[in-house]
């Protein structure tokens, strides 16, 4: 198929006459699914059958609000669509009878409106003008809740291929020096200039070249790339291909983790149906340029993020990362020539061709050029997924967007970048979201995660929960971050089992910097940021910990006594009789007493009383 225009003008078509038919439309990326968006499709489908309803009925990818799944957005001609959140089944015939029947939106479950030049709604908020879409921008998920993700058809209707398209009009350099200028650097990570990278596997000698997509998500509580690949997979594909165009490649691998199987299954489909029409395979859009992509499932191990484990990985090797030099632009898979960009990164591309390097480096800041997409997590009320212009403050993400902290509690601190990444406390809420700020400060960027914390989280606690990842997935090839990690484990264990020393903050402090140099790759050499930034803004908590035996945040168990106060007990009895151990004794309708020394510091009676008569500290 050469003419692609001739193709695109036939998928507009049909797409325009699409969007001007009445249709209802499920969220079913993994989150909608998960959260019964499936159940709600078959609802939809016997009751639209049940009323004989001429209506159209379809699927699309997360829009970003995770926490208003099942999603489900209702079009009819002329209007604007209409987006409601938590729709389970019980809900839907009350949804068509209102809505697509009488035509009366229910306003109280809408989430927002999309006029796209249609009538709007009164009452009913438009996507614009929403406090979670308001600071956002949206490029890389401008189709995430938009399109159907498993329809090509849609993905060219909406501008999709006409990149490579242009492209392939150009010299390589051409194409190259376009992502230089629009400043994109990579969203994986370290940051490293998109542009720049691709020069260096441009100029390497090689009868070989590869272009290679890390997809190996693995922070916990991230799912950017996930919530791309499920809901973009051309968008991904499409800039492979110009990526491996601009370097001389003729064959890509996207490596994905295998807990991923929606976003596997449909960048497979996605892969088929670009093939049958000819925009992969052998001399696509009549160019002569070859390019084929492969798909590599992981097996989940954290390390194969890193770049050069992640290659041995596709090489059927253990995932353990390589001495550098020589790098892999020069020396990658199967040692040849290779470039690695993450999802993220390669999603960006298409949108730099099709609107100018121009247009990209308008967003962000003079070093951070664009957009950046972040999983929002932890103690927030509207989780999910957001992208932003570069140079957003934390506190625009955190209270605007993530709509605040949950149950009126106070911000405590924000974890940038995943389990490598720094906590930052209530003081730097006004600091930019761009590389340079976020590394003065001890954080990183990484591939995108917040994780959001209220006053009951326990610091020493968490920089123990993230080492204790960190350390589980270290390959231990290298000593510094098989053994750093550990020993620096047993520290911060031993100060949350309150038998801390106060040495032990400088020799966490000592063994963090040791690790940082000294280690291999980047798992051991970010490792310790979360030690590092929770000494640096919240040694207080650690002092307590160590000189005082207590946990400020009341989450360490060893250091937690349970007290009764006896004014505000009334001897109900509820306490006593869940105390598994009998702790718990007193008269009915006389002030209980707790034996602390019997006390497990299971914490049942705290959650059973009704008087507030229970502390713990």
């Amino acid at each position: 198929m050469n003419n692609l225009n001739e193709i695109r003008a036939k998928y507009t078509e049909q797409f325009q006459q699409k969007s001007k038919r009445a249709r209802i439309v499920v969220g079913l990326g993994t989150c909608g699914i998960a959260a019964g968006g499936d159940k709600v499709m078959e609802a939809i489908k016997q009751e639209v059958a049940a009323r004989n309803l001429d209506i159209d009925i379809d699927f699309t990818s997360c829009i970003g609000m995770c926490y208003r799944e099942p999603i489900v957005e209702v079009a009819l001609p002329g209007m604007a669509s209409v987006i409601y959140g938590d729709i389970f089944p019980d809900k839907v015939s009350q949804l068509i009878e209102s809505h697509v029947v009488n035509k009366q939106p229910v306003t109280e479950w809408a989430a927002m409106q999309i006029p796209e030049g249609r009538t709007e709604y009164d009452g009913i908020v438009t996507m614009d003008k929403s406090a979670y879409y308001e600071k956002q921008v949206r490029t890389v998920t401008s189709r995430l809740g938009r399109t159907n993700p498993e329809s090509i058809e849609d993905y060219i209707a909406t501008g999709g291929y006409e990149a490579i398209e242009k492209a392939l009009s150009m010299d390589r350099l051409a194409v190259i020096d376009e992502v230089k200028k629009s400043g994109l650097r990579g969203r994986g990570g370290a940051g490293f200039s998109t542009g720049m990278k691709w020069t260096f596997v441009y100029n390497a000698q090689g009868d070989k070249k590869y272009a290679v997509c890390n997809a190996d998500e693995g922070d916990p509580g991230a799912f950017m790339d996930r919530s791309v690949l499920e809901g973009d997979p051309h968008g991904v594909i499409e800039g492979m291909m110009i990526g491996g165009y601009a370097i001389g490649a003729d064959e890509g691998y996207i490596y994905c983790r295998a807990e991923y199987p929606l976003a596997i299954r449909r960048l497979n489909l996605a892969i088929a149906k670009a093939e049958k029409l000819g925009l992969l395979g052998e001399n696509i859009l009549g160019s002569g340029f070859n390019f084929r992509i492969r798909i590599k499932a992981g097996a989940g191990a954290f390390v194969c993020g890193e770049e050069t484990a992640l290659l041995n990985s596709i090489e059927g090797q253990r995932g353990m990362p390589r001495v550098r030099p020589p790098f892999p632009a020069n020396k990658g898979l199967w040692q040849k020539p290779t470039t690695l960009n993450n999802v993220e990164t390669y999603a960006n591309v298409p949108f730099i061709l099709r609107k100018g390097a121009d247009w990209y480096a308008g967003m962000g800041t003079e070093k951070s050029k664009g957009s950046k997409v972040f999983c929002l997590t932890g103690k927030i009320n509207n989780t999910g997924l957001a992208e932003v212009p570069m140079g957003i403050t934390l506190r625009e993400v955190i209270f605007n967007i993530a709509g605040g902290i949950q149950d009126g509690k106070q911000f405590k601190a924000v974890q940038s970048g995943g389990p490598s990444g720094g906590c930052l406390p209530a003081e730097k809420l006004d600091l930019p979201i761009d590389y340079e700020s976020l590394g003065a400060v001890g954080a990183i960027m990484g591939s995108g995660g917040l994780v959001v914390m209220d006053e009951n989280t326990c610091m020493v606690d968490v920089a123990r929960f993230f080492l204790n990842f960190t350390q589980n997935e270290s390959c231990g090839k290298c000593i510094p971050c098989r053994e750093g990690t550990k020993r620096m484990l047993e520290i911060l264990t031993r100060i949350c089992d309150g038998e801390g020393k106060v040495e032990d903050m400088d020799t966490l402090e000592r063994l963090a910097n040791v690790i940082k140099t000294a280690s291999l790759c980047g798992l051991g050499q970010t490792c310790p940021n979360p030690i590092l930034t929770t000494l640096r803004y919240f040694r207080h908590e650690y002092e307590a910990h160590i000189i005082d035996k207590r946990c400020p945040a009341g989450v360490c168990n060893a250091l937690l006594v349970y007290k009764i106060i006896a004014e505000n007990c009334t001897g109900c009895g509820a306490c006593r009789r869940v105390c598994p151990v009998g702790a718990i004794s007193g008269e009915n309708k006389q002030p209980h007493t707790l034996d602390t020394a019997a006390c497990i510091k299971c914490g049942g009676c705290v959650s059973k009383c009704k008087f507030d008569a229970i502390i713990r500290g």
